[in-house]
C-alpha cells in the first residue's frame, strides 16, 4: 500500500528529491491541499501555465514565497498590472537585452578569473569557489557594488533564504540579513543621487516612461530582488548543471565536441532541475479545478519543477537530454511576469559552461559530501566538491 500523499515544501526530504512526490501529485492530486500549512498546489503543466497567465485570478500580491514577502521593499515580482506593467516598462529601459548582450566579454573575464585558479587544486567546492562568486560579481558589477562587498552581500542572501527543518519562518538571522541588504542599497541609492554614475543602479534612478520614474522604494525593491533572486537562482543553476553533466558523462562528452549546443544544455538544465521550483500566488476568487474548489483568499503554489516534468506536455519529461528539441518550459515564467533576468541567466550559464567544459572536460564529484540548500523556492547545492581530472597537456591548456 502506498504511503499517504504529503507534500510539505519545508521538508528536508523534499529538498533532497521532490520529483517522486511531484509525480504522485500530478497523478493523484493535481489540486493538492495542505491544511496544516494552509496552501493549495498546482502540479500539472497546463494548470501552472494557465495560472501564470491569469494574474487577475492568481495574484502576485503578497510575494512569491509561501510565507509571503514580509517587510521586504516593494518588488515587481510581488505586484500585478497595471502598476507591475508600468514598472516593468520603466525597468526594461535600463535592463535591456542589448545591455545584457554587451556584458558577455565581462562575464567571460569574470568566469576565467574565478575558474582558472581552481584548476591548480586537486579539489574545490564548485558552489563556494565558483558558482556563488560569478553571479554575484556580475550583478554587483551591474549595480556598481565594490568587490570587497560581494561576499558580505552573498552571505546575507544565503542567510535570508535558509530554513530550519520543517519550519516555515525566516530565521532571526535571516530577518537581520534582509534588513542589512535593504540598508546597504538605501545608502547606495543616496550616494548615486548625490554623485551620479554609469551603472545599472544609476540608470534605474534615471529611467522613466511617460514622464514617470521609479520611486526610491521601487528602485530599492529591484536591487533587493536582483541580489536575492538573480544571484541565488543562477548560483544554484550552475551547480545543478555541473552535477547533471557529471551524472550524464556521454552528454558531457558530446558537448565538449559540440560546444555550439551548450545554450541548449542550459535550457535543459533549467527545465529538468530548475533552481526556482515554485512560486506562490493569492487566489482572488473561488476556482474549481479537477473537482476541487480553491476558495478566494487561499495561497496557491505553482509547482514549476513539477510542471516541467509533466509527461502530458513534454515527451520523455523525466529524461535529462541536452540535445532534445526545444520545449516550452516554464522555468522563467510566462506572460506579464516573464523573468526580466532570463537573458542574463542564460548568458551566464552558457559562458560558464563553455569555459568549464573547455578546460575541465573530465571531472568527478564527491557525492558523499554534496549538501543541499534548504529553501522552499530555491533548489540546488550549498556544497558541491569537484575533483578535476587533468593530464599534463590538458592541465597546461586548462590553466592557460
Amino acid at each position: 500500500m502506498a504511503a499517504p500523499l504529503v507534500f510539505d515544501p519545508y521538508s528536508y526530504e523534499i529538498h533532497e528529491n521532490p520529483y517522486p512526490t511531484y509525480a504522485r501529485l500530478r497523478s493523484e492530486a493535481p489540486v493538492y491541499h495542505n491544511a496544516e500549512r494552509g496552501f493549495y498546489a498546482l502540479s500539472r503543466y497546463q494548470d501552472v501555465r494557465d495560472a501564470m497567465q491569469d494574474w487577475q485570478t492568481f495574484s502576485s500580491q503578497g510575494g512569491v514565497a509561501l510565507e509571503g514577502s514580509g517587510k521586504a521593499p516593494p518588488m515587481i515580482i510581488a505586484m500585478d498590472p497595471p502598476r507591475q506593467t508600468k514598472l516593468r516598462r520603466i525597468i526594461s529601459t535600463a535592463f535591456t537585452p542589448r545591455r545584457v548582450a554587451e556584458m558577455e566579454p565581462r562575464v567571460r573575464q569574470l568566469t576565467l578569473h574565478y575558474l582558472l585558479p581552481l584548476l591548480e587544486r586537486p579539489e574545490f567546492d564548485f558552489i563556494r569557489d565558483f558558482s556563488a562568486k560569478l553571479p554575484m560579481a556580475v550583478i554587483a558589477a551591474m549595480l556598481g557594488v565594490p568587490e570587497e562587498d560581494h561576499d558580505m552581500l552573498r552571505n546575507w542572501s544565503d542567510t535570508l533564504l535558509h530554513r530550519e527543518p520543517d519550519n516555515p519562518h525566516v530565521t532571526p538571522a535571516g530577518v537581520e540579513a534582509a534588513g542589512n541588504i535593504v540598508q546597504y542599497f538605501a545608502r547606495a541609492i543616496e550616494e548615486r543621487k548625490r554623485r551620479g554614475g554609469v551603472d545599472l543602479l544609476s540608470a534605474l534612478l534615471a529611467a522613466e516612461v511617460d514622464g514617470e520614474k521609479l520611486s526610491r522604494e521601487e528602485v530599492l525593491g529591484f536591487c533587493f530582488l536582483l541580489i536575492i533572486a538573480g544571484n541565488e537562482t543562477t548560483t544554484k543553476m550552475l551547480g545543478n548543471a555541473v552535477d547533471l553533466l557529471y551524472r550524464h558523462p556521454e552528454q558531457r562528452a558530446r558537448l565538449v565536441r559540440e560546444p555550439q549546443r551548450i545554450a541548449d544544455a542550459v535550457e535543459e538544465v533549467v527545465r529538468f532541475d530548475n533552481s526556482t521550483q515554485m512560486l506562490a500566488r493569492l487566489v482572488t476568487r473561488d476556482v474549481s479545478l479537477h473537482g476541487v474548489t480553491i476558495p478566494a483568499g487561499a495561497r496557491v503554489l505553482l509547482l514549476i519543477g513539477s510542471a516541467n516534468r509533466d509527461e502530458r506536455a513534454i515527451e520523455r519529461a523525466d529524461e535529462f537530454d541536452v540535445f532534445r528539441p526545444p520545449v516550452a518550459h516554464l522555468s522563467f515564467g510566462i506572460g506579464t511576469h516573464f523573468c526580466l533576468g532570463a537573458s542574463l541567466a542564460r548568458l551566464e550559464g552558457r559562458v560558464a559552461l563553455e569555459e568549464i567544459l573547455r578546460r575541465i572536460p573530465q571531472y568527478e564529484i564527491d557525492e558523499s559530501r554534496r549538501e543541499r540548500v534548504h529553501s522552499t523556492n530555491v533548489r540546488g547545492y550549498a556544497r558541491l566538491p569537484v575533483i578535476p581530472r587533468l593530464g599534463g597537456e590538458a592541465k597546461a591548456y586548462a590553466t592557460s
